[in-house]
């Protein structure tokens, strides 16, 4: 049975968690390998709903779940998070949570550097201000805290001085005041002892978990177009969100994120700043919000909402190797006349059929349609294909050939079981 890496392949916001926690049920491993706690998961289980920024989605069902490399962690917020999920009754304990000891962390100096970097910024990115960002420049700089460091006073005593000395100019060039290093260091002190029960060479277990023939699910967060070297740059996220990375961010290998599942909204969503060629400003862009409740987990911002986008699935498609889709939402499409297709651009009198890399480019481009007739009747809690009206399965199958990948999985609403399985990933 193949390994399954979930990934969103719009920007984000995609319906993964409820995806997710359906997978987690066939499988042993869920690993988050990238990211931090500025995407949110909310899955929802009979009459409780969890909400999820850092954790991964297996804990819910109490499958071994780990916190791979990948990840920018903020200790307090995952402790917060941890006593939350007990709080509704989820037992959480460093036999079924495991967080890579050579994770990087997020401290307060970079939430504080995320702020006010946005707050001064004439053309703002949107960023949920959670310090991720600058958590993953002192990563590439060589200068972060790591989750080991924890655990070694001395060493992280010198990382801290070296770590402030570079973020002393930055924060008088914002007017903020300057750090302590004893402050940084007693919260760090104080905060460890919760953390380090967690942390483990998470790569050495999880090797050990596939020889052992266990089935590994991991869990992407945000999506594929907002990928730091793929996505619509500048306006994305700080890591590399496309499936490769869960190799990396994990470090399982080449091989290891198997059979690559893309989830798509049946129209298309997106937060904060950036290009969106095909979003709605009029009564139909109005439904999608209001109906498919489309409200950030994390920050709470209305979703920008327009027509489904199969030009840049496709791009995902290619850039992830997905293999197979799950579609979600098609519920909120219920009731609309007609429906339009993006299938291309028109840039400069010319036809094209992906999103250009350069932003002058983006924003000239005309998105090009395919109308089709949409449905009366509702898709809502469908659990065979059968039960969908004629005019939804022709959408779904139009969707299937423009993006060039079959629709693996159906969901029909927020509900766990209401799930339309046309193959197994885990079985493929």
């Amino acid at each position: 049975m193949a390994n399954v890496t979930v990934i969103g392949a719009q920007w984000g916001d995609e319906g993964k968690g409820k995806l997710v926690d359906w997978l987690s049920n066939r499988a042993d491993v869920v690993v988050r390998f990238q990211g931090g706690h500025n995407a949110g998961h909310t899955l929802v289980v009979g009459n409780q709903v969890y909400k999820l920024s850092l954790l991964p989605s297996g804990v819910v069902q109490g499958k071994l779940s780990i916190i791979g490399n990948g990840v920018v962690v903020d200790p307090w917020h995952l402790i917060g998070e941890i006593e939350t999920l007990r709080g509704q009754g989820v037992p959480i304990d460093p036999g079924m949570l495991v967080l890579a000891d050579n994770a990087c962390l997020i401290l307060p100096i970079h939430r504080d550097l995320d702020q006010a970097r946005e707050a001064a910024a004439t053309n703002k990115i949107g960023t949920t201000g959670r310090g991720i960002g600058p958590a993953y420049e002192d990563k590439v700089g060589r200068r972060a805290i790591r989750v080991a460091d924890l655990a070694d006073r001395e060493a992280l005593e010198a990382k801290i001085d070296r770590l402030l000395a570079h973020h002393a100019p930055l924060r008088r060039g914002l007017g903020l005041p300057e750090a302590d290093p004893a402050t940084l260091l007693a919260e760090l002190l104080a905060m460890a002892p919760q953390i380090l029960p967690y942390a483990q060479p998470a790569w050495l277990l999880l090797g050990e978990q596939v020889k052992a023939g266990k089935r590994v699910l991991f869990e992407g967060a945000q999506g594929a177009l907002l990928d730091v070297d793929h996505g619509t740059y500048p306006y994305v996220t700080s890591s590399n969100t496309v499936a490769g990375q869960a190799a990396a961010g994990s470090g399982l290998g080449p091989k290891g994120p198997g059979y690559v599942l893309g989830i798509v909204k049946a129209y298309t969503t997106r937060v904060g700043e950036g290009p969106f060629p095909t979003e709605l400003f009029d009564e139909v862009g109005k439904h999608l919000g209001v109906v498919g409740r489309e409200v950030g987990t994390v920050t709470g911002r209305s979703r920008r909402c327009g027509w489904f986008d199969a030009a840049l699935v496709r791009q995902s498609v290619a850039l992830n190797g997905i293999a197979g889709i799950a579609l979600t939402k098609l519920d909120v499409l219920d009731g609309l006349p007609s429906l339009k297709i993006c299938t291309g651009y028109r840039l400069d009198g010319q036809d094209i059929g992906y999103l250009p890399a350069g932003l002058k480019a983006q924003a000239a481009l005309t998105p090009v349609y395919e109308e089709m007739e949409g449905w009366s009747g509702t898709t809502q809690g469908a659990r065979t294909w059968k039960d969908l009206p004629a005019s939804a399965v022709k959408y779904v199958r139009r969707i299937e050939e423009l993006i060039g990948a079959p629709v693996a999985l159906l969901s029909t609403s927020p509900e766990r079981d209401d799930t339309i399985l046309m193959r197994d990933p885990f079985q493929d």
